[in-house]
């Protein structure tokens, strides 16, 4: 089997991703000794010959596989909010346990029952990595559902520039608040914001 290199684009590899590109357990373990990648958990390698930005997102995404951004995270991914979070905030579900975490980037883990977890998830690429994030209603939906963890300015500040939107999509909101049983409290929220 040819082994190709690895790219420097891509700051994390699986070990199915090894695997597939030729690197035997021996030759992973190998380029670990010499310096060419860390390992970071179970199954999951940094690539130390990576060559582009740092990235939260893709970071946090490397220690909880199974995570999705989440809340004020994914409120400031979106442009939500003013508020720089000093943490990332991931969803797993409730069943899952997290390993290892890094000191970097501070990650907060919430856990979610599988219904919310499986609802308006997506996923953005850059370079060789990627992450996975709700989308920006389930997002504005989690928020309402989360407000009193969060806080009741940020949730209206969150929902006050999701309405100035162009893009905003109030179905699909209304359609993720009443999957995920909170369609009265976001009913509330809007009328009071759009009266």
């Amino acid at each position: 089997m040819v082994v190709i290199a690895l790219e420097e684009n891509q700051k994390y590899y699986t070990t199915g991703e090894l695997k597939d590109r030729g690197y035997s357990y021996y030759k992973i373990g190998r380029m670990e000794e010499n310096g060419q990648l860390h390992r970071i958990n179970r199954t999951t390698y940094e690539n130390l010959s990576y060559k582009g930005d740092e990235n939260d997102f893709i970071n946090a995404a490397a220690y909880v596989p199974d995570g999705v951004i989440c809340l004020m995270s994914a409120a400031r991914y979106y442009g939500l909010t003013n508020f720089l979070p000093d943490v990332v905030d991931i969803a797993i579900d409730r069943k899952k346990k997290v390993s290892t975490l890094p000191s970097w980037p501070e990650i907060k883990i919430f856990y979610f029952d599988p219904s919310r977890m499986d609802t308006g998830v997506t996923e953005i690429t850059e370079g060789g990595d990627s992450f996975r994030i709700f989308d920006i209603e389930k997002t504005v939906v989690d928020i309402i559902y989360y407000r009193n963890k969060i806080g009741i300015e940020e949730t209206s500040e969150v929902l006050r520039n999701y309405l100035k939107r162009q893009d905003r999509q109030i179905d699909r909101l209304y359609t993720y608040a009443k999957m995920l049983r909170c369609e009265s409290i976001v009913r509330t929220y809007l009328e009071v914001l759009v009266s």
